[in-house]
């Protein structure tokens, strides 16, 4: 059998083997899918690991997708997306084309997805804030070009870290048409420029239970206001949303579009993450 699995630290929350086995189930597909508490200083040995046992592939969550994308760079090769993200969330292993590891990162477009697909707002010709400049941004922000806003403001505590996140994304050739229809902009926190339509929480403040890093006056009327965590990490900025007259949503529809993506590469076989995503709400509403 085909083995699976996710690795992170902490792990035990991960809803990715519920994920997994709900989209083999669709697809008709034989397969195991475990979690994987990886030490934090251990990624590279279980890596290691993972590939003498002929194990096929592995989605990668905090902390390790920056160290994930290094593996890639020196035992295999990598997609743009990865590239551009410098971090990974899903490995193909033992790939035949690559000689070991093939990092892609399908972060982006499962938050694309997910926002347009599922919460029914389209990111073309609208404005969009960017919080954060770490992982969880860089692996956004090719995919919110690509979707076509009018603006998107990468905004960060550290404004160098967002100008050097732009600059990488600016430079390279795959975004070059891109931006000749989007505004890229980077700042920091505080001043940000006019408001917006979408407001993307990619920091790590929801992790830490932090106050929302931006001001309420960044929020349109009826905005979608997005924390890439699900669950009780993203309640803190959804009732900051909704207290502000936005449209609060959480990542679980993300988690489940990025999974698709990983799956699709995995098996070659794209499963309906509508069908998944709906069984996660209806297990949410169960919960006291």
């Amino acid at each position: 059998m085909d083995k699976y699995y996710v690795l992170g630290n902490p792990i035990a929350h991960s809803k990715s083997p519920l994920i997994h086995a709900r989209f083999a189930e669709l697809t008709g597909q034989t397969l195991s899918y475990e979690r994987l508490l990886t030490p934090l200083d251990g990624f590279a040995a279980t890596l290691t690991q993972l590939l003498q046992s002929g194990a096929r592939g592995c989605n990668v969550t905090v902390p390790f997708k920056f160290e994930a994308f290094q593996a890639a760079r020196t035992q295999g090769t990598q997609t743009d997306r990865a590239q551009l993200a410098e971090a990974a969330n899903t490995l193909v292993l033992n790939h035949p084309a690559s000689g070991g590891v093939h990092a892609d990162n399908t972060d982006g477009v499962g938050l694309v997805n997910d926002i347009q697909h599922h919460a029914g707002v389209a990111l073309a010709g609208r404005d969009v804030l960017l919080i954060g400049a770490g992982g969880a941004a860089a692996g956004a922000l090719a995919a919110l070009l690509a979707a076509g806003p009018r603006r998107l403001v990468l905004a960060n505590r550290t404004p160098a870290r967002a100008k050097a996140l732009v600059a990488r994304h600016q430079a390279h050739p795959s975004m070059h048409d891109l931006l000749q229809k989007t505004e890229l902009l980077a700042h920091g926190l505080q001043g940000l420029p006019g408001d917006f339509d979408v407001v993307i929480n990619a920091s790590a403040s929801s992790l830490g239970g932090a106050a929302v890093p931006v001001d309420r006056q960044v929020l349109k009327p009826g905005a979608l206001a997005y924390d890439m965590m699900y669950g009780p990490a993203a309640a803190g900025f959804m009732r900051w949303a909704r207290q502000n007259g936005a449209t609060a949503r959480d990542g679980l529809g993300m988690l489940v579009e990025q999974a698709a993506e990983a799956f699709a590469l995995w098996r070659q076989l794209r499963p309906s993450p509508a069908q998944v995503l709906q069984v996660l709400h209806e297990l949410r509403a169960l919960q006291p």
